[in-house]
């Protein structure tokens, strides 16, 4: 993973230098300044990498003036914490991912490393305990107890700590809003890369959940993402990257960085039928609820 203290060159457009598809150009500035709620600055893709610095430069030159880093493990925890202190455009979130915590289990290490993402959340710049929740799709059998077990655990740090809970829910919507109720949801809620439909959409509107849309809303199949942000309220929605993953239309395959939002931000203005300039104004101003002032 890439170390926060050592930055490495961010190279846009083009290719890496051994002919692999580089980062796509950058779109057309928003004309107001929202944040991305949801990326992972440690992560590479494939050869390439980009600095925090450099990562979060490109954003402001677009419009994108913040981000949430978020953590999915101890290793990427630690290196939000250290990310947060290095940019004053970074806020953190830090958590063990519903996929991973099957395995510290099976390790013995579970608990202990619970322990240590409260630890690790006590940093003034850690505004949230994610990304946690459940994955019906890789998994299953004795590893889904772990997955609930891990997940009660987030929601009851989340709340002693007076911190938003960024959920991953992947296949697992019922389920997820389950545990929620019977654990009590926290404050505030953030469904990250929101992948429900218009019944889970009312279901955060009828909660005062946030809805996170990422760049598979752009996507041609994602029919069920729009008719759900079409009904979402107005002041629950988020906009992320999940970067380098889930890279936007019309760049989809190539790698994710929190400068490509606009293209996101820009569909779900055609989506909602909204004015681009108030809804990037909403976005920020959610943004702001959900996880307090970057400044």
């Amino acid at each position: 993973m890439l170390n926060p203290l050592t930055p490495v060159p961010f190279r846009s457009p083009g290719t890496d230098g051994t002919g692999r598809s580089g980062y796509p150009p950058a779109p057309e500035p928003l004309p107001v300044p929202v944040l991305d709620n949801h990326t992972h600055l440690d992560f590479r893709s494939g050869e390439l990498s980009v600095g925090v610095k450099d990562a979060l430069d490109a954003a402001a030159a677009v419009g994108v003036q913040g981000a949430v880093q978020v953590g999915c493990d101890l290793e990427s925890s630690r290196f939000t914490v250290q990310a947060v202190d290095l940019d004053a455009r970074l806020l953190g979130a830090v958590a063990l991912h519903p996929n991973d915590a099957p395995d510290y289990a099976l390790r013995g290490e579970l608990d202990g490393a619970l322990a240590e993402i409260e630890a690790l959340a006590a940093h003034p710049r850690i505004r949230a305990i994610g990304e946690t929740g459940l994955d019906f799709f890789r998994t299953e059998g004795e590893g889904l107890a772990h997955q609930r077990y891990s997940f009660r655990r987030h929601i009851d740090i989340a709340k002693r700590l007076g911190l938003t809970l960024q959920i991953h829910d992947r296949d697992a919507h019922d389920d997820v809003v389950q545990v929620l109720r019977e654990e009590g949801a926290p404050e505030r809620v953030v469904f990250h890369c929101f992948s429900g439909d218009e019944e889970l959409a009312r279901t955060c509107n009828t909660e005062g959940w946030y809805m996170s849309f990422a760049g598979t809303v752009t996507f041609k199949n994602a029919s069920n993402l729009r008719a759900a942000l079409a009904i979402a309220e107005p002041t629950r929605i988020l906009v992320e990257t999940d970067a380098p993953f889930l890279t936007p239309h019309p760049h989809r395959g190539r790698p994710n960085a929190s400068y490509m939002i606009p293209y996101t931000v820009r569909a779900m203005a055609d989506v909602t039928g909204s004015d681009l300039s108030a809804l990037c104004a909403e976005i920020a101003e959610n943004s702001v609820r959900a996880y307090g002032s970057w400044t």
